[in-house]
C-alpha cells in the first residue's frame, strides 16, 4: 500500500510539471520531438514521461505537454509529435482531451510536413478498444500528416507492445542503446544456418538467418508477427541491451525462424549490436534469445481477396511470410511490388518471388532496381506509372501491405496511393484494415 502510495504520488507530480511546462520553439528549429499526452489514470502520462527521457537521452530537444495544453497552431509548426492516448469508458477520450477533441478534430487541419507516431492505450475486454487512439489517427490521417511508423495499441498493459513502442522511439530519436522498460519474457533458441544473400553487392551485407527452437512447441506464430531478439557481446556474454526487432520471413511449417538481417555499422565501422551479433559473431549451434510477439495489424486477410505487397530490401522478410501463408490456403490473387539495388548482387529470395510467379502463386511481379532504372528507379515510382492497374486492383477488394523502410519507400508510397486514390479513399481503406504497414 506504501508503495501505490508512492507510485500515485510521483504520477501527479508528473502531471503537475509537465502541465507548468512551457512551450518553446527550439523543438521546432532544431529538429526536436512534441510529446504529448492524454490521460484517464495517469499511466499515460508515466509512459509520456519515458518516452520523453527517450528522446532527450537521443540527444534531441523534446516537448511534453498534456493534450489539455495542446493546440492546432502547435501542432501546425511542429514537424514530429508523439502521441500517448488512452481510452475511457465506451470509446470516449479522457477528460483531459475532450475539450482538444471536441475544438480541434471535427474537422482536419492541413497538417502536411507533420508526422507523427501514435501509442494508443486499451483494453479488449471493451467493444471500442482504443477507440480514442484511431480516432485520432484518422483525424491526422485526414489533415495530411504522415505516420513515422503504424499505430501501436496496447492491451492493458501489454509490455511486448510497450517495447514495440519503445523499439521505434529508439530509432527515431537515436536512443538505441537505453535497456528495455521490461525484459522480454525470452525463450531458448538455437542458430541454425546463416548464408549471405548478396555477394558482390554495394550496400550492406544482407543475411539469411535460420533458428530452431529448443522447445518444438515454441514453433507457433501467423505470418506477419514479430521476433524480438536479444543480443548477446561478441564473446557470447548476455547483456541488457535492449531487444531488437525483426520481421519473420517463415512460417511454423518451416520448421524454423527464418529473418532476412542486414549488417548494421556505426559511424567508427564496428558492428550493430543485434545485426553485429546474428550476422558474425555468433556461429551455428550458439543460443539466441528469442521471443515472437504477435503483430494481428499485419496478419494476412482471412479470407480470398487480392493482395498488393509492396516492399524494399530486408522487407522482402515480411512479403515472403505472408505469401507463404497465401499460397498455403490456395489464395493466388497477388501481386508483389519490390525493390532492391542490382539484379545481380542483391536478390533477397527474389528466386522464391519468381518461382511463385512462374507457379501461379503471383498474379504479378514488379521487380524495381534502382541503381539500374532508367525510369521507375523506386518501387513508389513503378506503384505510380501502374496507377490504372492500382484503381482497379483496389476496386476489386484488394488490401495493401508495406512492409521495408520507412525512409523513403513508405512514405513515397503512402504519397502515390493518395495521389491515384485520393486522401478520402486511403484513409478508409486503413479505417477498414485493408491498408498496413511493417516499416521500420
Amino acid at each position: 500500500m506504501a508503495a501505490a502510495v508512492l507510485v500515485l504520488a510521483w504520477v501527479a507530480f508528473t502531471v503537475v510539471i509537465v502541465r507548468r511546462r512551457p512551450v518553446t520553439g527550439e523543438i521546432h528549429e532544431g529538429g526536436g520531438i512534441l510529446v504529448v499526452h492524454a490521460s484517464q489514470t495517469g499511466f499515460a502520462t508515466e509512459l509520456a514521461s519515458r518516452t520523453a527521457e527517450m528522446v532527450h537521452a537521443g540527444g534531441l530537444a523534446v516537448d511534453l505537454r498534456a493534450m489539455d495544453a495542446l493546440t492546432p497552431a502547435m501542432l501546425e509548426r511542429a514537424s514530429r509529435v508523439l502521441f500517448i492516448v488512452s481510452t475511457t469508458g465506451e470509446g470516449d477520450a479522457p477528460d483531459m482531451a475532450s475539450a482538444f477533441r471536441e475544438r480541434s478534430m471535427r474537422a482536419p487541419l492541413a497538417l502536411h510536413g507533420v508526422s507523427y507516431g501514435i501509442l494508443a492505450l486499451g483494453d479488449r475486454d471493451y467493444d471500442d478498444f482504443c477507440a480514442f487512439g484511431r480516432d485520432l489517427d484518422q483525424w491526422l490521417h485526414a489533415s495530411r500528416a504522415m505516420p513515422l511508423f503504424d499505430r501501436v495499441e496496447v492491451d492493458n498493459g501489454d509490455e511486448g507492445a510497450l517495447r514495440h513502442w519503445q523499439h521505434h522511439v529508439a530509432h527515431l530519436s537515436g536512443a538505441t542503446a537505453m535497456a528495455d522498460w521490461s525484459r522480454p519474457a525470452y525463450r531458448h533458441w538455437r542458430l541454425a544456418e546463416r548464408r549471405l544473400l548478396n555477394p558482390g553487392s554495394v550496400g550492406g551485407r544482407c543475411y539469411h538467418i535460420a533458428l530452431v527452437p529448443e522447445d518444438e512447441s515454441d514453433l507457433a506464430w501467423e505470418a506477419g508477427d514479430i521476433a524480438e531478439i536479444g543480443p548477446r557481446r561478441a564473446r557470447g556474454d548476455e547483456t541488457v541491451l535492449p531487444h531488437r526487432e525483426y520481421s519473420i520471413a517463415s512460417l511454423p511449417a518451416d520448421d524454423g525462424l527464418h529473418l532476412v538481417v542486414r549488417q548494421m555499422r556505426a559511424e567508427d565501422g564496428t558492428l550493430g549490436t543485434g545485426s553485429g551479433w546474428l550476422t558474425a559473431h555468433a556461429v551455428v549451434g550458439d543460443p539466441v534469445d528469442v521471443r515472437i510477439r504477435r503483430n494481428a495489424g499485419f496478419h494476412a486477410p482471412a479470407d480470398d481477396r487480392p493482395l498488393l505487397l509492396i516492399g524494399n530490401g530486408t522487407g522482402i522478410a515480411g512479403l515472403r511470410a505472408l505469401l507463404k501463408a497465401r499460397l498455403a490456403k490456395g489464395h493466388l490473387r497477388n501481386w508483389v511490388v519490390y525493390g532492391e539495388r542490382h539484379a545481380g548482387t542483391d536478390r533477397l529470395h527474389v528466386d522464391d518471388l519468381e518461382r511463385w510467379r512462374d507457379t501461379g502463386g503471383i498474379e504479378r511481379l514488379d521487380l524495381v532496381w534502382s541503381r539500374e532504372a532508367r525510369g521507375a528507379r523506386y518501387v513508389q515510382d513503378r506503384l505510380r506509372i501502374a496507377a490504372d492497374g492500382l484503381r482497379r486492383f483496389v476496386d476489386e477488394g484488394a488490401s495493401v501491405y508495406v512492409c521495408g523502410s520507412l525512409a523513403g519507400m513508405a512514405p513515397g508510397v503512402d504519397g502515390v496511393l493518395r495521389d491515384v486514390l485520393g486522401d478520402a479513399a486511403v484513409s478508409e481503406l486503413a479505417a477498414a484494415g485493408r491498408y498496413r504497414r511493417d516499416v521500420y
